[in-house]
């Protein structure tokens, strides 16, 4: 049943028995906003009072952003100011959503936005509505502009500049290749001024999209990167299921159509702020870890044999916004809050490190080993040959760490044909915060690159 109709139907069913529950009805026009709390219990045959609006001429038109209902303004939209709603009431902030996770710029300077169109082609599509939210020191506040009409175009693109012009930072989903060239083109084709080179972009899908396997995640759409931080949106649609409504629209006006288009382009909105502490996980990836504890853990394997393995504790640059858990080639990570810890299989065996000058050696068999000619060049000849790439070695029974670029040097192989090395987990490297930090951020990439 439309949200429209239960609202309508317990306006005038006053004389129902059962509890209507608190809600808030905002009005917010330009400059001030007005809110209407109805706080009603009907019991028996009394009825409350009517407010001189709640009567059948005078109902408002009204759209649903979750908690929030909003008038439809009954004049036509004004495009210099355009709907305004609160996206969070009374000032109620996840505080995930204030906790920047980088030094972007203070939240006052960022602007949110998401745009919807008639298709994909900016030549043969036509921007219907434009949404901007922006944090005003208590609230995140969504503007809309929205075109009653095609030629109503070009008006909400200029009232989207004007109010871009108080900000330096803008945030989007996959806007450097949708809605930016979008409005980039329409300026052109109306010869309008405007250009973005006054804003900073932060295209959160550009940023979170090469860790998507990482994340878990199917794709890289909006609504799945609201799923990963544990948010469902109760709009089911999607942009292209709406270009037909607004086609509708333009040509037979509707308050329906009318709410349901405003009400997908706020979720979208709502949904970006949502998703905006995602930048930690792409900060986690881009920004230095910092190692806070080292340690050696034995343990014994599904097979009953001792091992040994290295617990890494590190401190993330950003709080997460929801824990994550991932491994590959035997090492593991969780990541939850502001830390992060790996585990990472320690080898102790005989391994091997390849001299890369293999024509200024010998290859003594008997020790199995290669020795330098300056040093060897007096033995007898019968116990030494030319070495070769692959037995230009010298062995070493240590400890051992993997490694998937060469990080830390010497590294060592198990043969000259393997593609695994290592590097000896030295007493001096035991000591070195600073290595163990670089090798934490060693294995995220490691990690990232493994699918």
């Amino acid at each position: 049943i439309p949200l429209q109709s239960i609202v309508s139907a317990l306006f005038y069913c006053y004389g129902m028995k059962e509890m209507i529950k608190q809600f808030t009805v905002l009005f917010l026009s330009p400059g001030k906003a007005m809110i209407v709390k109805l706080h009603s219990i009907l019991q028996g045959s009394e009825k409350p009072v009517p407010a001189p609006w709640m009567n059948r001429k005078n109902i408002p038109n009204i759209i649903m952003d979750h908690e929030i209902l909003q008038r439809k303004p009954v004049c036509k939209m004004r495009h210099d100011k355009g709907n305004q709603i609160i996206l969070w009431p009374d000032g109620c902030i996840e505080n995930s959503v204030l906790q920047l996770p980088e030094q972007i710029a203070p939240l006052q300077n960022i602007l949110f936005f998401d745009i919807e169109t008639t298709g994909f082609t900016a030549k043969r599509s036509s921007i219907y509505l434009i949404g901007c939210a922006f944090f005003d020191g208590i609230s995140f506040r969504l503007t809309q502009w929205f075109a009653e009409n095609y030629q109503e175009e070009q008006k909400i693109i200029e009232s989207f500049f004007n109010m871009t012009k108080n900000y330096s930072h803008i945030v989007h989903f996959n806007g450097n290749n949708f809605d930016i060239p979008f409005i980039k083109q329409k300026c052109e084709r109306y010869a309008l001024p405007y250009t973005f080179d006054h804003l900073t972009g932060i295209d959160l899908y550009r940023r979170i999209a090469p860790y998507k396997y990482f994340l878990k995640m199917p794709n890289c759409k909006q609504k799945s990167v609201e799923q990963l931080l544990g948010f469902q949106r109760k709009d089911t649609y999607d942009g292209g299921n709406l270009i037909n409504v607004y086609h509708d629209y333009v040509n037979h006006p509707s308050d329906g159509a009318f709410h349901l288009l405003l009400l997908h382009n706020a979720d979208d909105i709502r949904g970006l702020i949502q998703i905006f502490p995602v930048l930690a996980y792409y900060d986690m990836f881009n920004r230095p870890l910092r190692a806070k504890k080292v340690q050696a853990n034995t343990y014994t394997d599904y097979f009953g044999t001792e091992r040994q393995e290295l617990l890494l504790k590190v401190s993330l640059p950003a709080s997460l916004p929801a824990p994550i858990r991932f491994h590959a080639n035997s090492c593991y990570f969780n990541g939850e809050g502001k830390y992060g810890v790996f585990r990472v299989p320690i080898y102790q065996e005989e391994m091997k490190y390849f001299y890369a000058s293999y024509k200024d050696y010998y290859y003594f068999a008997d020790e199995d080993m290669a020795v330098h000619k300056s040093v060897s060049a007096y033995a007898n000849k019968e116990y030494r040959t030319q070495a070769t790439a692959e037995n230009c070695y010298t062995r070493k029974f240590s400890s051992y760490l993997p490694q998937w670029d060469i990080l830390v040097q010497p590294f060592f192989k198990r043969d000259y044909r393997s593609k695994e090395i290592f590097f000896e987990l030295t007493d001096e490297i035991k000591t070195s915060r600073d290595t163990f930090s670089r090798y934490a951020e060693h294995i995220l990439h490691m990690m990232a690159d493994s699918y």
